[in-house]
C-alpha cells in the first residue's frame, strides 16, 4: 500500500506515465468527472463502495456537510488508511465499515446515492454487486461511478490478464463498454449516462420509481 495513492493520483512522474501509457487516462480528471455528478449541497444518505483510501473523495466529502456518508470496503487495510485521512481532513459525517458489496448490510431502498469508483473490476461476484447496489438505492436515487471495461485499450487488457488478475487485484469477467451500457440501461432505463475515458466506463444512472421487467428479473435472480 506504500505507493498506492501515488500510483492512482499521478503524484510521481512514473505514475503519470503508467496511467497514460497503459490506461490512456488521467485518474484525477476521471475522479473529478465522477464526483461532479454529486452536488456539494447533497442532502441524504450516500454509500461509497469501495471507499478505498478516500484519496479522491476526502476533499469532496468535506464540502458535503449535510450528507450522511458511509464508506464500505472489503479491505481492512484500505479502511485503516481511509480512517487516518478522515481524521486528518476532519470529515465528521463519514462513517467507515468493513463489508462485502455482494452482501450489503443495509435495508432495501436505504441510500439516496451510491458511488462506486474503480471497484467493479475487483468484485468477484459482479452480478450480486450490481443487484445489491440496486436493492439498497431508493427509487429516484442515483448510482454513479466508473470501472474498467475490456476492449478499449490493448495494453490495459494485457496488464489486467497477465498481472492484475494473477495478483488478485482484478477478478474476471469484465464487460465491454457496449455490455456495460446495455446492463446499466436495462436496470436503470435508457436515460442512463455512459461514456468511455480510456479503458474506463463512466456512468450516472437514476433508479426508476417502478422497476422494469428486466431490472426486476435481474435483481430477483441475484439477490437471495
Amino acid at each position: 500500500m506504500e505507493h498506492y495513492d501515488d500510483l492512482l493520483t499521478g503524484r510521481k512522474w512514473w505514475s503519470r506515465l503508467y496511467m497514460r501509457l497503459i490506461w490512456n487516462q488521467d485518474a484525477n480528471l476521471l475522479a473529478r468527472k465522477v464526483l461532479d455528478f454529486i452536488p456539494n449541497d447533497f442532502q441524504g444518505r450516500l454509500l461509497d463502495v469501495p471507499v478505498g483510501t478516500a484519496v479522491f473523495t476526502a476533499e469532496k466529502y468535506r464540502q458535503m456537510k449535510d450528507a450522511q456518508i458511509v464508506g464500505l470496503d472489503y479491505s481492512e487495510e484500505m479502511i485503516a488508511i481511509a480512517a487516518l485521512r478522515k481524521a486528518t481532513e476532519k470529515i465528521a459525517n463519514l462513517s467507515l465499515e468493513q463489508g462485502d458489496v455482494g452482501e450489503l448490510p443495509y435495508a432495501n431502498e436505504f441510500f439516496d446515492c451510491v458511488l462506486s469508483m474503480n471497484g467493479f473490476q475487483a468484485f468477484p461476484d459482479k452480478e450480486k454487486a450490481f443487484a445489491e447496489i440496486f436493492r439498497v438505492l431508493k427509487p429516484g436515487g442515483f448510482f454513479c461511478g466508473c470501472f474498467y471495461v475490456k476492449g478499449e485499450r490493448r495494453l490495459a487488457d494485457l496488464l489486467v490478464k497477465k498481472v492484475m488478475e494473477r495478483k488478485g487485484f482484478f477478478h474476471p469477467p469484465y464487460d465491454t463498454f457496449a455490455e456495460a451500457e446495455r446492463r446499466l440501461r436495462g436496470m436503470y432505463g435508457e436515460d442512463a449516462l455512459t461514456e468511455t475515458i480510456g479503458s474506463a466506463c463512466l456512468f450516472r444512472c437514476v433508479k426508476p420509481q417502478k422497476e422494469s421487467a428486466e431490472s426486476e428479473l435481474y435483481t430477483s435472480n441475484n439477490i437471495k
